[in-house]
């Protein structure tokens, strides 16, 4: 089952059902117990994330040719980081360049998220699947010079990671009954039409199972926990020269089985909001 959660006209959310004719069909329940269907049509005036995270956790440098090109040593364990659930984006709606807080290195990274949907703990990599509610598209935005320098960044990857935007996700979940094995789904990116990023889930030095087996260990995973699960080969940080995202750009997320994930990019409007 495709999964997405809209707005209506009132200012409601809900959850549909996206058939494969692009109907969707409202759905009443619990996102993370039982789904039903309805079988009214829902009207949607926008599609959002398909959930609010409880979590956003980051797995770096999991593909064995993205590694190579950015010159780091394949990893022994995932290498984690975290980005603020506040960063996530909805499909549709624009990445915006900081300028508050400037950053002139902002960079896409296409990846597959996976929503843990019940908590747990000590998860063995045999079982790991099974906690898995299921999957969507996402784009780790980045920004490089926040992420990498020390003087900026102070030597961590979060405040690079986490700027408003930063964590676009859909455009739908799918079940993971509908996506048995999530090591052989095609993964693509394009840059305003041209494909920058093309690579199978296959190629991940961890896969899923065990990236949670890792994650839960000694660790509650609590049940809504997004876990993005790297990027492959063809970042704009890794181009001759650097190919940065500006304003007027469309970066497209596309994994076999989901969808396509779509956002514009725009720059930050200077906007003050009250605490």
């Amino acid at each position: 089952m495709k999964i997405v959660r809209y707005l209506d006209s009132v200012g409601g959310i809900h959850h549909a059902c996206l058939h494969p004719d692009g109907r969707l069909e409202r759905l009443t329940g619990d996102l993370f117990g039982d789904l039903l269907p309805t079988g009214e049509s829902a009207a949607a005036e926008r599609i959002l994330a398909p959930l609010e995270p409880r979590a956003i956790l980051c797995i770096g440098l999991n593909y064995r040719r993205h590694a190579s090109e950015t010159g780091a040593a394949i990893p022994t364990y995932p290498v984690l980081f975290m980005k603020s659930p506040g960063a996530v984006q909805h499909p549709d709606a624009p990445i915006t360049l900081p300028t508050t807080l400037a950053s002139h290195q902002v960079d896409y990274e296409g990846e597959l998220a996976v929503v843990i949907g019940r908590t747990c703990r000590n998860v063995p990599r045999s079982e790991a699947l099974e906690v898995v509610l299921g999957y969507a598209c996402a784009n780790d935005v980045s920004a490089r010079d926040w992420q990498k320098q020390q003087r900026l960044g102070g030597g961590q990857w979060c405040r690079g990671k986490s700027f408003d935007s930063f964590a676009p996700l859909g455009p739908c979940l799918v079940s993971a009954a509908a996506i048995p094995d999530p090591q052989a789904l095609g993964l693509q990116t394009r840059l305003n039409g041209e494909t920058v990023q093309a690579a199978s889930t296959a190629d991940m030095i961890f896969p899923v199972a065990e990236i949670i087996e890792f994650l839960s260990a000694s660790t509650t995973l609590l049940a809504g926990t997004v876990i993005l699960t790297g990027t492959p080969s063809g970042v704009g940080m890794a181009a001759d020269p650097p190919r940065w995202l500006r304003s007027g750009d469309t970066v497209e997320v596309e994994i076999e089985g989901i969808g396509v994930l779509r956002n514009a990019v725009i720059e930050e409007s200077i906007t003050t909001t009250p605490c």
